[in-house]
């Protein structure tokens, strides 16, 4: 299946090869780009590629080549300054694309698809606390590029690698069985947190409490059951209170893999024993570790540990063995991970490499920040999740306080919605390599690129088509749009199905969250310059609006925010 546009470059991209065959004996890639102005068309050719084939200035090529093209979906053609810019043409777009759209409805933009198996993983957060705003971020991303990952056609399994007995949780199972405490916290994790901190500050204080701590990581990684049952009871809790945040912002983890259970099958030391048979293989007072100097590793981080003297495996060895396990489980892997694991990341991927394993694709991020400063959960400066969300709804009630009188259950309900999709708009919305410090002016903004302004534009087509009271009719024969926003703003919809796959293949939803933006402010261009009911053009202009609707609604729920059909 293709969509309007994407038969409509198909055709230009193939007249182009086709002509500049003939023309030039040129038979390189031909590379279209997407004009920012749009009276340089929907698309354009840059002849620079062919000028010394053809021994012709670019611009003597665009004007052989413009006059060449033709097709039932190219309008007309312009050479310009060494472009060949193509336009759409509008009426067939307008005669094919609602229709196609409305019948669609929720799958309008999606793939066919493509069987093929996507393992996503995200979040993985070490179960002894809250997440905080600077982890936040990780969710966020790896939901949304599994939501289009499965809406481009791929069949998605999203996964929580749990560090269930690692030094983090061995700290939080020893303060819940040594502290009296009384936290005043209603979630589990906020008051796990408490004893996770003051555990740690008595380790490191108290060298008696360190020992015993030391001793718990030791036979929980020598993969002990009863231990293993102690630090289970210990995170379960933080666990479930990591899960309702996740929720508040429409998230949910489809598996959770225990890191144990490679220790436990004897995976970790299948692959402890092929890795030393390396020749990279080498050990440092019993411990083992591969030496990858020769793979642009640099000063120390050129060892990179398997094991401890003592035998017990790392938690980078146990996540080889879960990414060996992972490659059998899916087609493609996908990572999203902290700058911060850049290093570990990659000592990984070499690892798998020796072991003929396929390496996955990891989206590294930058972390979210507030202008308080740094964070840090270990020693208690920090901003937790359900903190800014929490704020979030608050100043989001505020707003819809001042904007309508409606019933307090219904304002609370949309405030909800409105103030965790404003936290989540605003971190997804910005490309993951960039830090992002975290501005409420900007995040609940109804008039700049944010969410409520994405979300009150859906609310204004359901009110628009609630007014009207009757299902728009696709009919191709009443399907005449003659105005410059009608037209601009089915262009803009039609660009849905392109985005969705330029995000997939860049494995960013920055893009989405920008076009989300875009389709908002056309629509409310098109309603500022366009009467819709009362007009003599009404019939089209309520489906060119319920085309809106369901494109909106589609990005929204990509995005993993709540479309609103009253705000």
């Amino acid at each position: 299946m293709e969509y309007p546009y994407q038969r409509f470059r198909r055709q230009v991209a193939d007249q182009v090869a086709e002509m500049a065959r003939q023309r030039y004996g040129y038979t390189g890639d031909i590379k279209l780009e997407e004009p920012v102005e749009a009276e340089m068309g929907d698309v354009a050719f840059p002849c620079f590629p062919l000028a010394a084939r053809a021994k012709k200035a670019p611009a003597a090529i665009a004007d052989e080549l413009a006059g060449d093209i033709s097709g039932e979906w190219i309008g007309h053609v312009e050479a310009v300054n060494g472009y060949v810019n193509c336009f759409i043409d509008e009426k067939r777009l307008a005669a094919r694309l609602p229709p196609q759209v409305l019948e669609m409805d929720e799958r309008y933009g999606a793939g066919e698809s493509r069987r093929e198996s996507v393992i996503v993983e995200h979040t993985s957060a070490n179960p002894n606390g809250p997440l905080h705003v600077g982890r936040g971020r990780n969710p966020m991303l790896g939901d949304t590029l599994a939501r289009i990952f499965r809406f481009a056609g791929y069949d998605v399994e999203t996964q929580f690698y749990l560090d269930d007995m690692g030094k983090q949780v061995a700290i939080l199972a020893w303060g819940l069985e040594h502290l009296e405490l009384a936290p005043d916290a209603a979630k589990p994790d906020h008051r796990s947190v408490v004893f996770y901190q003051e555990a740690n500050r008595r380790m490191e204080e108290d060298a008696q409490v360190g020992e015993a701590i030391e001793e718990l990581i030791r036979h929980g990684e020598q993969g002990d059951m009863e231990t293993l049952e102690r630090m289970e009871a210990a995170y379960r809790p933080v666990l479930d209170g990591i899960m309702q945040t996740l929720s508040r912002i429409n998230i949910s983890i489809d598996s959770f893999i225990r890191e144990s259970r490679f220790v436990l099958d004897g995976a970790v030391s299948d692959v402890i024993d092929r890795l030393s048979e390396t020749s990279y293989a080498a050990r440092d007072d019993d411990a083992l570790y591969l030496d990858l100097s020769s793979f642009d590793i640099h000063g120390r981080n050129q060892k990179f540990y398997l094991t401890r003297r003592d035998g017990t495996s790392l938690y980078a060895t146990r996540d080889v063995a879960y990414h060996l396990w992972k490659g059998r489980q899916a087609d493609r892997l996908v990572n999203v991970l902290g700058e911060d694991h850049r290093l570990e990341a990659r000592q990984v991927e070499i690892a798998l490499s020796l072991l003929d394993a396929p390496s996955p694709l990891s989206v590294f991020y930058s972390f979210v920040s507030m202008p308080e400063g740094k964070m840090s959960t270990r020693r208690g400066r920090v901003v937790y999740l359900d903190d800014l969300l929490d704020e979030a709804v608050i100043r989001a009630y505020r707003e819809v306080q001042k904007r309508r009188n409606l019933p307090e259950e219904q304002a609370r309900a949309i405030a909800e919605k409105v103030g965790t999709g404003a936290v989540r708009y605003n971190i997804l919305k910005v490309s993951p390599e960039k830090a992002i410090t975290f501005r409420w002016e900007e995040a609940l903004n109804f008039d700049g690129q944010s969410a409520p302004f994405i979300q009150y534009a859906y609310a204004r087509c359901c009110s628009i088509l609630g007014k009207a009271g009757a299902s728009p009719d696709a009919g191709e024969s009443t399907l005449v749009f003659g105005h410059e926003q009608e037209t601009m703003l089915l262009k803009t919809i039609a660009r849905l199905p392109d985005v969705v796959e330029q995000c997939r293949e860049r494995c960013s939803p920055a893009g989405l969250a920008e076009y989300a933006h875009e389709l908002a402010s056309r629509f409310n261009g098109f309603y500022r310059d366009c009467r819709v009911i009362g007009d003599e053009n009404e019939a089209a202009r309520l489906v060119l609006v319920e085309a809106t609707r369901v494109t909106l609604h589609n990005v929204l729920d990509l995005l993993g925010i709540s479309p609103l059909p009253e705000m």
